[in-house]
């Protein structure tokens, strides 16, 4: 899966002569959290929300609401967005996008076609992705265990879950406590909780959970 294929666009971009004022209330608008900074069809920075935020005056301060109007519309977004920006190509791997922004810890990665900006991936977009990956709006047998960390395992598990006449809806892998072991959640249909727990039982180090979900 690239990030082409998982992006939120049209991108809704700004100004960086925009007021904070019209910004907030775009933000507002179009239920966004952050957009890319374009000028002359280039990328110079990137804002989010709580820049915004953080560049209005508080809602304590003593100035009145003519003084704040004012005050906001000095403030442009240039004077409050990030400029240095991390972004992404269409071709770039979904898992290299999330990683990029888990270690920068960022909430969003405008996406280039060249040095053009055709999309953003963000964190909703990431939670979706997840929500897909793991099964989530499908009804099964959801299964939490331990395996040895060893070729073949996970063959052993995926082996007997069909043997048995189960379908797989979800399958994920996870580091284990010690390099030993993996974690592996996984969803099935076509099977009751029993006949899983059966179908495994001999083959899992450990069955941390099991449920119907």
């Amino acid at each position: 899966m690239l990030v082409g294929s998982r992006m939120s666009h049209p991108v809704i971009a700004i100004n960086p002569e925009t007021p904070i004022h019209d910004a907030i209330a775009l933000f507002k608008k179009e239920h966004i959290r952050r957009a890319p900074v374009i000028k002359d069809g280039k990328l110079v920075g990137i804002v989010s929300e709580t820049d915004l935020i953080n560049a209005s005056p508080s809602p304590v301060s003593t100035l009145s609401i003519w003084e704040m109007n004012y005050l906001l519309s000095k403030v442009t977004v240039k004077q409050v967005m990030s400029k240095k920006v991390l972004s992404v190509a269409e071709d770039t791997p979904i898992e290299e996008a999330a990683r990029i922004m888990a270690d920068n810890k960022i909430g969003g990665l405008p996406v280039l076609r060249g040095a053009k900006v055709v999309g953003i991936i963000t964190e909703t977009d990431l939670f979706k992705i997840f929500t897909e990956l793991m099964g989530a709006r499908d009804k099964g047998v959801r299964v939490t265990a331990i395996l040895d960390n060893k070729p073949g395992e996970l063959a052993k598990i995926t082996k007997a879950v069909a043997n048995a006449g189960g379908n797989f809806l979800a399958f994920g892998q996870f580091a284990g406590e010690d390099p030993s072991t993996q974690l592996i959640t996984f969803k099935v249909t076509g099977l009751k909780k029993d006949e899983v727990k059966k179908a495994i039982w001999s083959i899992a180090k450990e069955v941390w959970d099991i449920r119907v979900s």
